[in-house]
């Protein structure tokens, strides 16, 4: 039976998690296919070859597995030229190539010639990315999710500069553009924060969103942005005013917390009548994920109150995650097992805040989230190999689950939670 590994306590052991998660990688195939499709998609980390192989790649640094067959993967991925067009972020194109290449390399030479190459092209699509945010900035336009997210815009490029050149003026300009973006804006006579975009939460325009809206999720929003100004200021990355548009944005998920019975929440989005009026149509808490729900947004509260030394608000992020953790309503509503909106983005989250927690309370909570995980991850749906909805994300947050241990590819840098 699959729970002869389980503990006396019914939670599982680390040889079944480790077992689950290599039934995942099994599914997707021990060689990168060779087809146009899988070629056209290799440097695309959400669902191409680049995302499996950051599950091979983590593997490979854990002593798990051969080199040889991260090295499969990672040459599926540079098969094809990497674009660095404007288009490119962080879960596309050259600097999604780089991202896997140094989550390889980590301290050895391994792959040093390929990112040198890499680094000069990252560093002057941010340049150039930066550039264009400011000048949107001060022509008075409003954003878009292309310009300042995860996936696609600063805050994910900003995310691999961190990384690989913490110096270098690319990633002061990132991050200065962010800094920027929290400021208030004013079109057509209405003040509104600068994160403001101007289409729907589908990237359309709809009468729903006449006037676009405000989006508060990790994987769109500001705490996107939010995460990673606060990562950089713990790493000594400090560009003029970032501290302030830290404050600034936490003192506005102030102002939209809502409370009830089951603890603090905050809406997905808002709407200009919403901002207008200063209440929230969502009645309840959405699904607690990563990509929109409190897990991710208190996890960039709790890096934030990190970086400015506020151990109140910090507290109070982390009561909140709790308070979300033992909701059976909100936890009834996570029933996709994938990282950005399923059970292993849950885990990975958690297991991040639990790290730099004030008590130990979210590590007491984490070993029944893996075994909610594990069931969840028996039932995946294994058409999806991908790294964000698919099996290699799933295989990913069950290895942390099975070691109890940080990435070595650091990995989940690219989910801003770290």
């Amino acid at each position: 039976m699959r729970t002869a590994d389980t503990t006396a306590s019914g939670l599982p052991s680390p040889a079944d998690l480790a077992s689950e998660a290599e039934r995942h990688l099994h599914e997707i195939g021990a060689v990168p296919p060779r087809t146009a499709d899988a070629l056209a998609t290799g440097a695309a980390l959400a669902n191409g070859t680049a995302g499996i192989a950051l599950a091979h790649i983590e593997r490979a640094r854990a002593g798990l597995e051969s080199w040889h067959r991260a090295h499969q993967w990672i040459c599926a991925v540079a098969a094809e030229p990497a674009s660095d067009h404007d288009t490119a972020g962080l879960y596309f194109g050259a600097p999604a190539l780089t991202f896997i290449l140094n989550a390889a390399a980590g301290p050895t030479d391994r792959y040093q010639a390929g990112l040198a190459d890499l680094d000069a092209a990252v560093t002057r699509l941010a340049h150039r990315r930066a550039a264009q945010a400011l000048a949107r900035i001060q022509s008075g336009r409003l954003a878009s999710f292309a310009e300042y997210d995860v996936f696609g815009g600063l805050t994910g490029l900003g995310a691999l500069l961190l990384r690989r050149a913490p110096t270098h003026s690319a990633t002061e300009q990132a991050l200065t553009a962010l800094v920027a973006l929290t400021r208030p804006l004013t079109v057509d006579g209405e003040t509104l924060p600068g994160w403001w975009v101007d289409h729907d939460p589908h990237r359309r325009h709809t009468p729903a969103f006449r006037g676009g809206h405000g989006n508060l999720g990790a994987a769109h929003g500001i705490t996107g942005p939010l995460a990673l100004l606060s990562l950089a200021a713990r790493n000594g990355t400090v560009v003029d005013g970032q501290l302030d548009a830290i404050a600034t944005v936490c003192d506005w998920l102030d102002g939209w917390q809502q409370d009830d019975s089951a603890g603090p929440w905050w809406p997905e989005h808002l709407a200009l009548d919403e901002l207008r009026t200063g209440r929230c149509a969502q009645p309840r808490p959405a699904r607690p994920s990563w990509c929109y729900g409190t897990p991710g947004i208190t996890r960039a509260g709790q890096l934030a109150a990190l970086a400015l030394g506020d151990r109140h608000r910090q507290a109070a992020y982390e009561q909140a995650l709790l308070a979300c953790l033992d909701d059976p309503t909100q936890q009834a509503r996570l029933v996709d097992p994938g990282l950005c909106h399923g059970q292993a983005g849950l885990f990975q989250t958690v297991w991040r805040a639990a790290t730099d927690a004030t008590t130990g309370d979210l590590r007491a909570r984490l070993p029944a989230h893996a075994a909610r995980l594990l069931r969840t991850a028996r039932t995946a749906d294994q058409t999806d190999p991908g790294f964000l909805t698919g099996g290699a994300g799933i295989a990913l947050a069950l290895h942390t689950a099975a070691t109890n241990t940080a990435p070595l590819s650091g990995w989940d840098t690219c989910l801003l939670i770290n």
